[in-house]
C-alpha cells in the first residue's frame, strides 16, 4: 500500500497528490492519503469515484483523516482530470460575487465605516456559504494591499476557493500596485463581464 502523506496541503493538492499516486501504482493497488480536513474527504472520494474505484474513508482523530482508494487491474488510467471547483464545499451557493468598491461600509463617519468594512470582511470568512469571488474596484483595492486589517481575511477567503481579484487601474491611481497581498489585478471588462454572468450580487 502506498501512504500520501497530505496533512496541511491546500486544496487541489491532496487529490494532485492522489491523482499522481493511482498513475504511479502502474496496475492494481491501493493508496491511503491522509489528510486534515473533511473537504479533501470529499474531494478525494469523488476523485476516486469518477475513476470508479474502491473508496473508504476514516476519521482517526480531529484533523485526521485517511482516505483508501483501491484500484483494480487496468483501472488506473480511469483517473479523471481535477476540476478545481470541486475545492469548493458543496453547500456554497454558486456565482455569487461580493462586489466591494470602497475600504468603507455606508456613509457618515470614515472611522465607522473603516470598522464596519472590516467586520464585514471578517464575517465573510465565517458563512457557510461562501461566495464565489470577491471584486475590488476605486479605494476597494486597499483592503487586499500590505498592511491592511483586511488582508488575512480575504487570504483565508481565497484559501477555502473563493477568487479575489482588484482592479488594476485603481492599484495604479491609489500607487498600490507593488503591495497588493492577495488575489490578482483585473480589469474594467472582466469586473463587468463577472457581474454580468453572477447568479446573485452582494454590496456591502
Amino acid at each position: 500500500m502506498t501512504v500520501v502523506d497530505a496533512m496541511g496541503k491546500a486544496c487541489p493538492m491532496p487529490v494532485v497528490m492522489a491523482k499522481k499516486a493511482i498513475k504511479e501504482l502502474g496496475g492494481a493497488g491501493e493508496i491511503e492519503v491522509r489528510v486534515d480536513n473533511e473537504v479533501a474527504v470529499q474531494n478525494l472520494t469523488k476523485l476516486a469515484q469518477s475513476g470508479g474505484y474502491e473508496v473508504k474513508s476514516e476519521k482517526v482523530k480531529d484533523g485526521e483523516f485517511k482516505v483508501n482508494i483501491t484500484v483494480g487491474d487496468g483501472e488506473a488510467d480511469n483517473v479523471k482530470d481535477y476540476d478545481v471547483t470541486s475545492c469548493i464545499p458543496d453547500g456554497r451557493k454558486k456565482n455569487t460575487v461580493v462586489v466591494i468598491s470602497s475600504d468603507c461600509m455606508g456613509n457618515g463617519s470614515d472611522e465607522l465605516g473603516a470598522s464596519l468594512m472590516k467586520a464585514f470582511v471578517f464575517a465573510l470568512t465565517q458563512q457557510d456559504i461562501l461566495p464565489d469571488k470577491i471584486l475590488l474596484y476605486n479605494s476597494g483595492v486597499k483592503l487586499a494591499v500590505e498592511g491592511s486589517d483586511s488582508l488575512e481575511d480575504l487570504k483565508n477567503l481565497e484559501a477555502e476557493g473563493v477568487t479575489v481579484e482588484a482592479c488594476g487601474t485603481c492599484l495604479n491611481f491609489f500607487e498600490l500596485t507593488d503591495r497588493l497581498g492577495v488575489g490578482s489585478v483585473t480589469n474594467m471588462y472582466a469586473i463587468v463581464e463577472s457581474q454580468l454572468l453572477a447568479d446573485n450580487i452582494v454590496r456591502p
